[in-house]
């Protein structure tokens, strides 16, 4: 698989450049014989992708997280799940494509599936509105959530969101009334609802699907109530500065496991999901199907009690 390079992979880059046109020239039928070189680079090469990753500072893993080869929704609903169903429409307006979600199985198990899908290619990411949801979105959200607890059905979502639609006609149709009736509709559920933040988590617009009992999130994945770019653009008035931001806010798996924001980390192959889609689909499945048996005989009641409870426990650690 041809792998695209961020910025601070830049002598990856090069190393692994310069084994491909060693492996190109020994393949041939006059070539030298390049085993033992190769095999010490390919050891080097390893190695510095696991020393790179081992140490991603928060502006880093924004470009992990935004990586256009990372597992997108509709990729796991075409490898976790199985007898997808998509549900469209929130019965009001219209489908906001930039929300998917329906009925699946997982592990055999009949469940309701939501999630934010940026799209890939020019015409799908336009299609998509590139994952940024319009209150249309989080309305068929709290439809299928309603549907869930009527059926009885476990809700799982994953949220990745620059953050909701920020436009004229956002506002105009009731953006933030639609996030807050989708957040509100989260924390009452009857039924066990886990989270997993598989790319960028940010602001409202990822909440909206989020207010989960179990709330986990991709190694490489970021979550917070704005983007780098957005904060910095306010608290600094030069989003140039959205590195500094990055750093600033603590929206890396780690620092939010610290805070209790998140109830686990769901760990990435070496360098990155976007590496090993396949690998790290099998993880997180893994990880989802341990978060749904731990909610696994808990009453209506005690699902709400436990989510309210999680909720309210962020941050106070230490007060």
């Amino acid at each position: 698989m041809k792998v695209s390079y961020l910025e601070f992979e830049k002598p990856l880059a090069e190393l692994e450049s310069k084994i491909a046109e060693l492996e190109t020239l020994s393949g041939r039928k006059d070539g030298p014989s390049l085993s033992d070189e190769l095999t010490k680079l390919k050891a080097k090469s390893q190695k510095m992708l696991k020393d790179t990753y081992s140490d991603l500072s928060a502006w880093q893993k924004t470009q992990v997280a935004r990586h256009p080869d990372r597992p997108h929704f509709s990729d796991f609903i075409e490898n976790v799940f199985e007898d997808f169903e998509e549900l469209a429409g929130d019965r009001v307006y219209g489908n906001d494509e930039a929300v998917i979600g329906g009925l699946a199985r997982f592990k055999g198990r009949p469940v309701v599936v939501m999630g934010h899908e940026k799209g890939r290619t020019t015409e799908t990411r336009l299609r998509h509105n590139f994952g940024m949801a319009h209150p249309e979105g989080y309305r068929k959200a709290v439809r299928l959530m309603d549907l869930a607890e009527k059926f009885n059905l476990p809700v799982l979502s994953f949220p990745d969101t620059a953050g909701a639609y920020p436009g004229k006609g956002g506002e105009e149709r009731g953006q933030a009334e639609a996030i807050a009736r989708g957040t509100q509709r989260g924390l009452t559920l009857g039924v066990p609802f886990v989270t997993l933040i598989i790319g960028e988590g940010m602001s409202g617009g990822a909440i909206g699907i989020a207010a989960a009992n179990k709330v986990l999130m991709m190694e490489h994945a970021i979550y917070s109530v704005i983007s780098p770019e957005g904060c910095a653009s306010i608290l600094y008035r030069d989003a140039g500065k959205a590195k500094d931001a990055a750093d600033a806010m603590k929206i890396t798996a780690p620092d939010l496991l610290r805070t209790k924001v998140i109830d686990d980390v769901v760990k990435e192959p070496v360098g990155g999901a976007h590496r090993d889609p396949q690998r790290a689909m099998a993880t997180a499945s893994k990880a989802l199907e341990k978060a749904l048996k731990e909610l696994d005989g808990l009453t209506p009641a005690e699902l709400r009690r436990q989510r309210a409870d999680r909720f309210y426990a962020i941050g106070r650690e230490g007060l």
